[in-house]
């Protein structure tokens, strides 16, 4: 039996289309990262403690990392399109109460109510991608939304470097956050009109078991991870970790035998699924571990600003974004073995680098190494996670895509917390940064090692999945 295909967005349409989506994405990537920049000049202005300062920058990934599984469900019930648009006009607004918060606990709440927003359209993003693009035009776009979803970070760090420098009419890091707004209506005016109906399934529903095992164990996890490290790692951090781990155990259970699953778990059945998703999960969290412990060794130890930081990012940032959209049009037998070379060539670009550059930044060597770990970064994920969606079946698009959304934050928020603190405990930056490349390319190889066991399933990246 061979599955009737959906229907697809005509090719007039995919543009423009693909570009509202991505527009949703860029917004809600940069504003895990933007907020980083302007931390101090929030602190000054709203006379706000640290305390206060780490629930603006963490408290956004701590809500979309809880959110995003059920939230991609919901977009099964009422529909991707319309769960998309509701969740961009809900960051839309947000971000204009963030842009005129008059203290900093009007700021926090905003913040996780534009958290809210980002967790309701991004895993929308990917299922409407696998929903109205097929083949090549597939991986196509599937190569621009990668380079979106990985480079939205670093992104965030040069504009928001910008925008506080500039000190626009005055309002200092206000603009953060109301650049967002003009950007989101447009994105709303013309979204209604690009983007195609996508009835939600009659027969789907949010199982409220499912969701409140799995927002305690994601909460019960992503809390210690995120606040542990700077409260000393307490006893309750172990406690909840436990729990969180408990809790996880117990929602796959009750998934197993759930009437409408929140996450189906037919999803990760075929073969390649499982070890291709955690080889993804793994190069996104390298990166993460390394964009930040390289920012704060650039910043620390060689004396750059934060805008400076970021600029140094952009080689890397053009290697990932070459290769995201070129590979397509590599030959089959190179493009199948991409999943496999590019961790190694993240971990030979960053070693390298470290090891080159850590005292002295010489962008002679520094920008070859950096477009080599950028590339290998970007060879490591996009075609992985393309292969992936043709390994399952169509109607578990949401499943697929909530799993995206949700294993690189988790990846990126462990390896913050466990390999940050490496880097923090080592007698001095250089030293730090170095133990934790070391760490990294340890975990690129395992990476490397999970995709080959993809590869080597023999399946076509181009031949679809059949029940």
């Amino acid at each position: 039996m061979i599955l009737s295909a959906p229907p697809r967005a005509t090719a007039v349409r995919r543009g423009p289309m693909l570009a509202v989506l991505l527009t949703g994405q860029v917004m809600a990537s940069m504003d895990g990262s933007i907020v980083s920049v302007s931390a101090q000049s929030i602190s000054e202005d709203l006379h706000a403690g640290g305390t206060a300062i780490q629930l603006v920058v963490s408290g956004y990934l701590l809500t979309v990392g809880v959110l995003l599984v059920t939230c991609a469900r919901i977009g099964d019930v009422v529909g991707q399109r319309r769960a998309f648009l509701l969740g961009l006009g809900w960051f839309t607004g947000a971000s204009l109460l963030c842009g005129l918060a008059p203290d900093v606990g009007v700021l926090v709440l905003a913040r996780v109510a534009q958290a809210m927003g980002a967790a309701l359209l991004t895993p929308q993003i990917f299922s409407l991608i696998q929903t109205h693009w097929e083949g090549v035009a597939r991986r196509r776009a599937i190569g621009l939304y990668s380079m979106v979803l990985a480079l939205g970070v670093a992104l965030g760090q040069v504009v928001g470097g910008l925008v506080v420098s500039a000190d626009l009419l005055g309002l200092s890091w206000r603009p953060v956050f109301l650049i967002n707004v003009p950007i989101g209506v447009i994105a709303l005016a013309v979204g209604p009109r690009l983007l195609p109906a996508s009835p939600g399934d009659r027969r789907a529903r949010l199982d409220p078991g499912g969701v409140a095992l799995l927002t305690a164990a994601m909460a019960a996890i992503t809390v210690p991870l995120i606040f542990g490290r700077d409260l000393g790692g307490p006893l309750w951090v172990w406690i909840s970790l436990a729990c969180g781990a408990a809790l996880s155990v117990a929602f796959v259970r009750h998934e197993t035998r759930a009437r409408h699953p929140l996450l189906d778990l037919a999803s990760v059945r075929p073969s390649g699924v499982k070890p291709g998703l955690a080889a993804c999960w793994t190069v996104m969290g390298c990166y993460t571990v390394f964009l930040l412990t390289l920012t704060l060794h650039l910043q620390t130890a060689l004396g750059y600003s934060p805008l400076q930081a970021g600029l140094a990012f952009v080689p890397y940032a053009l290697g990932f974004g070459a290769l995201s959209l070129s590979w397509t049009r590599y030959p089959p037998r190179l493009r199948r073995v991409l999943p496999v070379v590019g961790p190694i060539a993240f971990a030979a670009g960053a070693g390298l680098l470290v090891l080159l550059c850590r005292d002295q930044w010489r962008p002679v060597v520094a920008v070859p190494l950096l477009l080599l770990a950028g590339a290998g970064h970007a060879a490591g994920y996009s075609p992985l996670i393309a292969r992936i969606t043709m390994l399952v079946e169509p109607r578990l698009a949401s499943a697929i895509s909530a799993l995206n959304a949700t294993g690189p934050v988790l990846a990126g928020v462990t390896a913050v917390a466990g390999l940050g603190s490496v880097y923090f405990a080592a007698p001095s930056s250089a030293d730090g940064l170095l133990r934790v490349v070391v760490a990294v390319i340890v975990l690129l190889a395992g990476g490397a090692l999970c995709a080959l066991r993809v590869v080597l399933t023999g399946r076509s990246a181009d031949s679809p999945a059949t029940p």
